[in-house]
């Protein structure tokens, strides 16, 4: 795949498509939406400052101007978010891997609203922050908590639980795997709108299921 902030490239054909990315505050969206638009990690955090942006992406030999929507996770602004939903392509849902939480709330907020919003568009699952997982400092803070970061393997679990046609690792920081989330988002956006894996009530009661093996398995 290859990647470009010029126009269509010539002789070329392209084929729009647009992205939305969702999750939690502070899960890394803005920061995995910047580094790869812009090619630099923003050292500060400030609540979506991102602004609407088109990247052109090149994958399979076609050639898509993507259209990037970063959202606001903080409840605030829970009434106004759906505004970003309509003619999307493709749902990026987030959560943090140091942040087990922002992984429950992928489960038992995030999925169901792209599902009742977004009926049909397929959305892959982001596991932002990979860098943190063997971070000492985060390992002993959750330990302390009766926690841990969020494994490859618990974060490829639950997007197979909740019909992700992808998951996907990533680092803005370190630029590790932002480029294959995009690559994975723009072959999805590709795919036009299909039935869901599972039902919202099925998504649900596997998601109360998961939340039980947790509770039997913290380990302190």
């Amino acid at each position: 795949m290859s990647m470009s902030n010029l126009p269509g490239a010539a002789g070329t054909q392209s084929v729009r498509r647009k992205l939305v990315i969702v999750g939690d505050g502070a899960c890394g969206k803005t920061s995995l939406l910047i580094v790869f638009a812009k090619g630099k990690f923003p050292e500060v955090y400030v609540p979506t400052v991102f602004d609407n942006y088109v990247a052109d992406v090149e994958v399979d030999g076609r050639h898509v101007e993507l259209a990037l929507w970063d959202t606001a996770g903080q409840e605030d602004y829970d009434r106004l978010r759906p505004l970003s939903y309509p003619d999307s392509n493709v749902v990026l849902v987030c959560y943090s891997v140091d942040l087990p939480d922002s992984l429950d709330n992928v489960m038992e907020k995030w999925v169901s609203e792209v599902l009742h919003f977004c009926q049909g568009v397929p959305f892959v699952l982001v596991g932002c922050k990979a860098d943190l997982r063997d971070d000492p400092r985060i390992v002993e803070s959750l330990r302390e908590a009766g926690q841990e970061p969020v494994s490859h393997a618990t974060g490829q679990n639950a997007a197979d639980t909740m019909g992700a046609v992808s998951f996907c690792e990533c680092s803005a920081k370190t630029g590790m795997g932002v480029r294959e989330v995009f690559e994975a988002a723009t072959r999805a956006s590709l795919m036009g709108k299909q039935n869901n894996k599972k039902s919202k009530k099925e998504q649900k009661q596997m998601a109360k299921k998961e939340q039980k093996k947790k509770k039997k398995c913290v380990i302190l």
